[in-house]
């Protein structure tokens, strides 16, 4: 096993999970801080009608690249079995199946989304005032689709295999390249929001060159052979049902974003502007328990592949008290510090963005220890190859988003936006958690090995 791999098969379980999720906070972070650099410095440059233009195309990146996240982050699980069970060939063979399959996914997500985006925007109301920079911005994203494909398939690859540090690096090197081309783009080269979506593009190729290298020069493991090319459709399958569920699962949530960001819409500029700012904030906030979740899901892999099943259930206990821990301190964090953190993306005048801003942080701050237990359940059960419950969950999510959309924003305008997301969250966390009991159960009862 080389140095830039980790079995999480052996090894006291919570200290594996912690040190394993810690540069995956890193990473997510920097992952969602593309969006925060270029709400800020849009808002900051460009005004409050630039913020809510690119702003409001956050649902539609939503649906796309959540879908990217999710598919990239499924088939890479079957990478992680393998590497479990100690099948060196059938983690080549896994990572040709997810090169290959990602982009023939990518291809077809870009003709799909770069053809339907100005539709969406046109179903999603888009203020009329705004929906040129929002069309200029997004337009030029789902363009060159195949960029975040590959960026997020190659540093899922390299995760699944026990390395979550390295591609922390390549993300932080990579925003940091964005942070300086957008100001760059918008205030040198004066081209506006655009100028903010090709920074973002210049800097995730840099990351797919980067991750490319790294797998070169440290990853024997998955140094892809010419005979590793050659596999049945059957093991292609094996990787896209694991796979498809999961893009499937963000784009289904991404969905009720979509229905909560047409009601919002309808309430103006100034509750898209305020919603756009907050929703950056709490993507940042919510990254340890993603992280956590994602740890969960490499954990349940390695340790489902090499058929350690009573590890899987400690590592859940464990990880339950630390991701949850967590969520509670961050909660209390953006509650108290809600108007500064908004604050930073308008001037001085916009005190009613803050004000709404503020008020949505606080509404999903005390929720957050929900989302805790959601992404864990959900990555244990992906990382166990099973799709169904994770699926029927992301629907839940969807029902509950755009009901509290439909029924609450009509009742109560902003606030019921900001309760959309924490009752989407119970309506997924539940199943999901009744569903790992009984997986847990069946474990015992087949014989296997017992789970506690």
């Amino acid at each position: 096993m080389s140095a830039s791999t980790k079995n999480l098969t052996e090894g006291e379980p919570w200290r594996l999970i912690l040190f394993f999720t810690l540069p995956l906070i890193a990473g997510n972070i920097f992952q969602q801080l593309y969006g925060f650099v270029d709400t800020l410095i849009v808002g900051r440059i460009l005004g409050v009608e630039a913020l809510a233009a690119v702003g409001c195309t956050g649902p539609l990146l939503f649906l796309i690249m959540g879908f990217a996240m999710g598919t990239t982050s499924g088939l890479a699980i079957v990478t992680g079995q393998r590497f479990g069970a100690q099948d060196a060939k059938g983690v080549r063979q896994s990572a040709a199946a997810c090169l290959l399959t990602t982009l023939i996914i990518a291809a077809v997500m870009t003709v799909f989304a770069f053809g339907m985006c100005h539709y969406f925007l046109l179903w999603m109301q888009t203020p009329q005032e705004i929906i040129d920079d929002a069309y200029a911005f997004i337009s030029i994203i789902f363009g060159l689709l195949v960029v975040p494909f590959f960026l997020l398939m190659l540093t899922n690859m390299v995760r699944a295999l026990g390395d979550s540090r390295m591609p922390t690096v390549i993300l932080a090197f990579a925003l940091t390249c964005n942070i300086i081309l957008e100001p760059l783009f918008i205030m040198v080269f004066d081209w506006g929001v655009p100028g903010a979506a090709w920074a973002v593009v210049v800097a995730q190729s840099i990351g797919v060159a980067a991750s490319v290298l790294y797998i070169y020069k440290k990853v024997p493991a998955l140094h892809i052979r010419r005979e590793d090319w050659h596999f049945d459709r059957a093991f292609l399958w094996e990787h896209a049902r694991i796979g498809l569920p999961m893009g499937f699962q963000a784009s289904i949530i991404a969905i009720g974003a979509v229905i909560l960001q047409v009601a919002l819409n309808n309430l103006g500029p100034v509750a898209v502007a305020s919603y756009a700012a907050s929703q950056k904030v709490d993507s940042l906030a919510l990254m340890p328990m993603m992280s956590f979740g994602m740890a969960m899901a490499a954990y349940t892999a390695q340790n489902f592949g090499a058929r350690k099943f009573h590890r899987i259930s400690e590592g859940v206990k464990k990880c339950v008290y630390m991701s949850v821990g967590f969520s509670i301190v961050v909660g209390i964090f953006n509650a108290i510090c809600g108007p500064w953190l908004v604050g930073m993306f308008v001037t001085e005048e916009a005190e009613q963005v803050v004000e709404y801003g503020s008020m949505y942080l606080l509404i999903q701050g005390s929720c957050y220890w929900v989302l805790a237990l959601l992404f864990i359940f959900r990555s244990v059960l992906q990382g166990l190859g099973k799709s169904a419950v994770p699926t029927f969950a992301g629907i839940m999510e969807l029902v509950m988003r755009a009901g509290a959309a439909i029924i609450l924003c009509e009742a109560w305008g902003y606030l019921g936006a900001c309760w959309a997301s924490p009752l989407a969250w119970i309506g997924s966390a539940v199943p999901l958690m009744i569903a790992y009991y009984y997986t847990r159960k069946a474990f015992v009862r087949n014989g296997r090995k017992e789970l506690s």
